[in-house]
């Protein structure tokens, strides 16, 4: 049984006792980036930046703050923006930490299952995904509205999101796309300026003064959007543009209750949103104070003048300022239709599908209490004691923290986190402290919420990730193992063939060769069993099947009795009914539901193992990596959809 974590004050500060190396020089640490523009910092004594801070990092850092996990999260931030990938020196540049520090924040978020390790380049990993998961389940919105922006996208034939405020850019939360060549989506979690998009004016309609006034120092301190890399740059400077187009834009927006992207993000690209209401909010003060005129149609807007922002006045129409609880958008490009276009055809259809997600939200009650999670972050002090210096244990329960948010624990005290976690409350209070500073937590009264932040720790690369993405090291690690090449297969649409999608071969002189992309008969091999076993309906092709060696099975009943052997056993074994001498063995992979969505097997020449041996050798083996690969699977397709080739 793993040791109770315990509280380590030391952690909290940098000192010689640190848990991470140091640079011999100091050097000058640059001013934040809006992407890293910190939440407001909880009550306590800033400190002078220790040298060896990552190079973006917030000043003023609280005297209580977790520095390790500072420098955690910049490690995370990097291999983001890095698109999931970079080398180990290429970390050490990119967040100025000491090398010996980089190395052991890999080490420990690779015992995490956060990253993995090629050779020398650390690659994101979707297990990582569920710090991003566990604010997407306390939101709820991905949940309950999805269906209804698929039904859309599937309605309209035209890419659909829903997207939430971040500060002045906004991040998207689900994405329903099209299956063209011309394809336009975002990643999910991806943070985009307000100004470039059709959702930012309709959430400006919400900003205070200190919110424009952000938005404008922004704007000054990056003109081009360097620091939004899901964008391409401006190719201009800052000027009065924006301020003469965005203001503008959010008057309408409020006015309208809609607002239009026509080609800023980039040319081609339109699009138009209408805002999702948070229940309950009509008629309740706004973020200016106001209080919204109960009754009024907040989709439509009104004809009331408009202040203009960065005075005392913030856009603000009465019946308007009911809480935006996201934005819902219809994405398209020009050559299927022009702004004006999605105005007049498309606007009406998704009017009437932001009603249906309102009342969904109305409707939908709150989630019921299940029984609160314990001891999240017990496992951390058994990883300290097996890899010593190598595991930094105060970032591994910092990153722990937050997957005691859910979806019916949306709202927690720092007593509720640090009985999930097992920490100690001064441990879980650091922890906290940290993570507002970062702007990952905000606090309201006793209790702390996720930010929408949390979605850039890994989110937007891995939310791209494909089930053979996820296979292949799995893949790799198995054939290591089992010294047999490994495979992935799914079963072709008419169900009459398997078509290999991942594979790691072995090196031997006598090996099994096919190649990702071969197509083979299902019925005669152990992939093609395991997955026709699980296949709904009568099985496909001819009642007489081709005799492929002396030892195919032939005929459908025969088969039938099979696959139902394969679905009671949980695996298939082929004996040298594809090609003589080969003999194969396979596992089905099962997606959240349960359903199989694709098969994992080895094959090897029948001389190296007796089929005896295949079934006590290599299937605890193929069952052991199997069950990695839906974690992983699982993990990831949550929120996302995760393709099977």
């Amino acid at each position: 049984m793993p040791a109770k974590p315990t509280s380590e004050p030391q952690e909290g500060a940098a000192s010689p006792a640190d848990e991470t190396g140091r640079r011999d020089a100091p050097r000058h640490v640059p001013e934040d980036t809006p992407k890293d523009v910190p939440g407001p910092a909880r009550e306590g004594t800033p400190r002078h930046v220790p040298e060896d801070t990552p190079r973006h990092a917030p000043k003023d850092v609280p005297a209580e703050a977790v520095t390790p996990l500072i420098r955690g999260i910049a490690v995370l931030r990097e291999l983001t923006e890095a698109n999931g990938t970079l080398s180990l020196s290429g970390l050490e540049r990119a967040t100025g930490l000491a090398r010996s520090t980089v190395d052991r924040i890999t080490a420990t978020l690779a015992r995490m299952g956060y990253v993995r390790f090629d050779g020398r380049d650390v690659h994101l990993s979707p297990r990582l995904m569920e710090l991003g998961n566990a604010y997407l389940s306390a939101l709820r919105l991905p949940a309950l509205l999805a269906p209804h922006a698929d039904a859309l996208a599937d309605e309209l034939d035209e890419s659909v999101s829903l997207a939430i405020a971040d500060l002045d850019g906004i991040r998207f939360i689900h994405q329903a796309t099209r299956r063209r060549a011309m394809s336009l989506s975002f990643r999910i979690g991806d943070l985009l300026p307000a100004e470039r998009t059709a959702p930012g004016p309709l959430f400006a309609t919400d900003w205070t003064d200190t919110d424009w006034r952000r938005w404008r120092q922004r704007r000054a301190a990056d003109p081009r959007d360097l620091s939004f890399t899901a964008v391409p740059p401006r190719t201009y400077g800052a000027d009065e543009r924006d301020a003469e187009t965005f203001v503008p834009r959010t008057q309408e927006a409020s006015a309208n209750g809609w607002s239009l992207d026509d080609q800023l993000i980039e040319p081609g690209l339109v699009a138009i949103s209408v805002p999702v209401r948070a229940p309950g909010t009509e008629g309740t003060p706004g973020r200016d104070g106001r209080v919204a005129a109960p009754g009024t149609d907040a989709t439509h807007g009104t004809d009331d003048t408009i202040a203009a922002p960065g005075t005392d006045d913030t856009i603000a129409a009465p019946g308007t300022n009911s809480e935006i609880a996201c934005v819902a958008s219809v994405v398209s490009h020009t050559s299927r239709h022009s702004a004006q276009r999605l105005r007049t055809a498309l606007l009406p259809r998704l009017r009437s599908a932001v009603r249906a997600m309102e009342r969904e939200l109305r409707a939908t009650p709150p989630p019921e209490p299940g029984p609160p999670p314990s001891d999240l972050a017990r496992w951390t002090g058994t990883s300290k004691q097996q890899l010593g210096r190598e595991f930094v244990e105060s970032l591994a329960r910092g990153l722990t923290v937050v997957t005691a948010f859910g979806e019916d624990r949306p709202e927690l005290t720092l007593t509720e986190v640090a009985r999930a976690t097992g920490l100690a409350r001064a441990t879980a209070r650091r922890a906290l402290i940290t993570y507002e500073h970062l702007g990952l937590v905000a606090s309201t009264g006793r209790t702390f919420t996720l930010t929408p932040r949390i979605l850039s720790l890994g989110f937007p690369p891995l939310s791209r990730t494909s089930l053979p993405e996820i296979a292949q090291p799995h893949l790799a690690d198995l054939t290591s193992r089992i010294h047999e090449s490994t495979s992935l297969a799914v079963l072709s649409e008419s169900g009459e063939e398997i078509q290999y999608t991942a594979r790691v071969a072995t090196a031997r002189v006598m090996s099994v060769n096919i190649t990702v992309g071969t197509r083979l008969p299902a019925y005669a091999s152990a992939l093609g069993r395991v997955l026709l076993a699980d296949a709904p309906g009568p099985l496909p092709g001819p009642a007489n099947l081709p005799a492929l060696t002396p030892h195919t099975i032939k005929d459908k009943q025969t088969l039938e009795q099979t696959l139902a052997v394969v679905r009671s056993q949980g695996y298939a074994l082929v004996d040298e009914e594809l090609e003589e001498g080969l003999r194969s063995l396979a596992v089905p992979i099962r997606d959240r539901s349960g359903r199989v969505v694709a098969a994992l097997n080895t094959a090897m020449h029948a001389s190296r193992r007796t089929p005896r041996e295949c079934v006590t050798d290599l299937l605890p083996e193929l069952t052991r990596t199997a069950t990695g690969i839906q974690t992983d699977l699982h993990t990831a397709s949550r929120y996302t959809r995760v393709p099977p080739t």
